[in-house]
């Protein structure tokens, strides 16, 4: 009997002992592993800051150039604020253009559906503002695939403008869209219930009956913006436009029909004006390009509150004026 005690007390040790030793052979194992992924993300989150910083200091501007050359601005996109196209990148555009000693000529390559009238009007005073301080240096506009709405607002300041035969160019007009929920709201048996102080606050709201003297004051301020803007088409384009009741009507067409109604002037790309118009071989780029950090900051929510109120706000209200 005691010889089998004593075995199975040394059994037990043993046992005991080679459990310990696992135990702290895997902890040393998962304290290497931990250890390498530690250093994996930290090399990744380098890498990243590394990237995001290239681009957000190093791709942001082009450079220009001292010889010969047309300067390039790209209008490419939505007209806001906030938008791919807006007035406080654009003046910083064309300056670096004009103060480039090199540049013989100007060519907004425009590519954009319209967006903000106040965005694009700043953009075409500006322009018109340029061109009285250099008249030596011509601009060009070069519509690719559209220049609708607030993009011709922009396009009406240059000199001429090229386009290609299948360029969608036009749509002279302005709207404001919105919903109207009042039926849905009786069907589910909602009840509004609405304080204002002042009898207009609340107009346009879409939970609330439309009130006609209210749409009235709505659709004179729409042809007051609608009126502007076929007084900048006019004084852009002078003579070169043809007696059409359609031209301000909102239509738009391509870019063959633009020509016909003087809309544009000839065809042509931004390599075309730039070798047989303002006859340079070279074009440099100077548009002012969103940098990498401001486009990950403006998708994804850098101050996600601030868009989360920014949005719900637009949805309710879904109301907002636009060059169309």
């Amino acid at each position: 009997m005691a010889v089998r005690k004593k075995t199975t007390s040394k059994t037990n040790t043993h046992w005991e002992r080679e459990a310990l030793e696992k135990i702290a052979l895997s902890a040393l194992g998962e304290q290497k592993i931990a250890r390498r992924w530690g250093i994996f993300f930290k090399s990744i989150t380098f890498l990243y800051l590394f990237v995001l910083l290239f681009f957000a200091f190093g791709a942001t501007h082009t450079k220009g150039g001292s010889s010969s050359h047309a300067a390039l601005i790209e209008i490419n996109g939505v007209i806001g604020e906030k938008d791919e196209v807006n007035a406080k990148d654009f003046f910083e555009s064309i300056q670096r253009a004009y103060d480039s000693r090199g540049t013989k000529g100007i060519i907004l390559k425009i590519n954009s559906p319209g967006g903000s009238p106040v965005q694009a009007g700043m953009i075409n005073d500006e322009i018109k503002r340029q061109k009285k301080l250099h008249p030596h240096i011509p601009v060009y506009a070069v519509v690719e695939d559209i220049c609708a709405s607030g993009g011709y607002y922009i396009a009406v300041a240059a000199d001429e403008i090229f386009v290609d035969k299948a360029s969608i160019v036009g749509s002279i007009g302005v709207l404001m869209d919105g919903f109207g929920f009042t039926d849905t709201m009786k069907k589910v048996g909602v009840e509004r219930r609405l304080m204002t102080a002042g009898s207009n606050k609340a107009m346009l709201d879409p939970f609330s009956p439309v009130n006609s003297k209210q749409q009235a004051f709505v659709q004179e301020m729409l042809n007051q913006v609608h009126q502007q803007f076929i007084q900048v088409v006019k004084d852009g384009r002078g003579n070169r436009l043809k007696d059409s009741p359609d031209t301000f009507s909102g239509l738009f067409w391509n870019g063959e029909a633009a020509i016909k109604l003087g809309l544009a002037d000839s065809f042509g790309n931004y390599d075309y004006v730039a070798r047989e118009i303002i006859k340079v071989e070279e074009v440099v780029d100077f548009t002012t390009y969103e940098g990498f950090a401001d486009r990950f900051a403006r998708k994804f929510g850098a101050s996600l509150g601030s868009s989360m109120n920014e949005s719900l706000r637009t949805a309710i209200l879904n109301q907002k004026l636009i060059i169309k």
